[in-house]
């Protein structure tokens, strides 16, 4: 098995990359969207939360107001950190068992986003760093998610800078181009990845 970790700042097209590994043949493994389930509704871990932060961080329905609980935590690093303790044990313990349904011979991607944050570059094989200049990161973030140029700016501060996601880059994916340029990036990328896991298999 050939585990790769998959990052990149918000905004910079990770998804885009994750998707076409996963038409490729790879297992993806989304660490946002196991962020999610682990605090549905009813879940342990949505509990969790509600107690940390309060009952204002709930909807209506009893499900998890994302804006609310952002609003809370992007603006203060130690809630941020609370937040992480809380949801990334979970995360953790969802995505190993996801990993274990793989087989032997399969390249597993681990899409996280929060890869030098969180120190974890040597838990994969290779991490493969996805990469836009940072005026293009913040123009996606206005222009695609309809933040404010503020809010943009908060979102990008709350992670490593640029340089220090380069820094743990086995290889890097520039997403500044055109979606026909990813594609040939894509396909580059993933013929290494087959090298490398029949080189591991061997």
């Amino acid at each position: 098995m050939l585990r790769v970790g998959l990052t990149g700042g918000i905004g910079v097209g990770k998804s885009e990359v994750s998707r076409r590994l996963a038409a490729q043949g790879a297992i993806v493994i989304d660490a946002d969207l196991i962020a999610r389930e682990v605090v549905a509704p009813g879940t342990d871990g949505l509990a969790e939360v509600a107690a940390a932060f309060g009952p204002g961080i709930l909807a209506v329905d009893g499900s998890l107001d994302r804006v609310k609980l952002g609003e809370v935590v992007f603006a203060d690093p130690d809630q941020l950190a609370r937040l992480n303790a809380i949801v990334h044990p979970l995360v953790g313990k969802r995505m190993r068992e996801l990993e274990d349904c793989a087989g032997p011979a399969a390249i597993v991607v681990h899409d996280v986003p929060l890869i030098a944050e969180n120190n974890l570059a040597d838990a994969y094989d290779l991490v493969v760093v996805v990469d836009v200049p940072p005026r293009i990161q913040l123009d996606r973030l206005v222009r695609l998610r309809g933040m404010s140029r503020e809010q943009a700016r908060a979102r990008i501060a709350a992670q490593v800078s640029r340089e220090q996601r380069l820094a743990i880059a086995g290889m890097v994916v520039d997403n500044s181009g055109s979606l026909a340029e990813l594609d040939r990036q894509v396909g580059d990328l993933w013929a290494e990845l087959r090298r490398r896991a029949a080189l591991a298999a061997s």
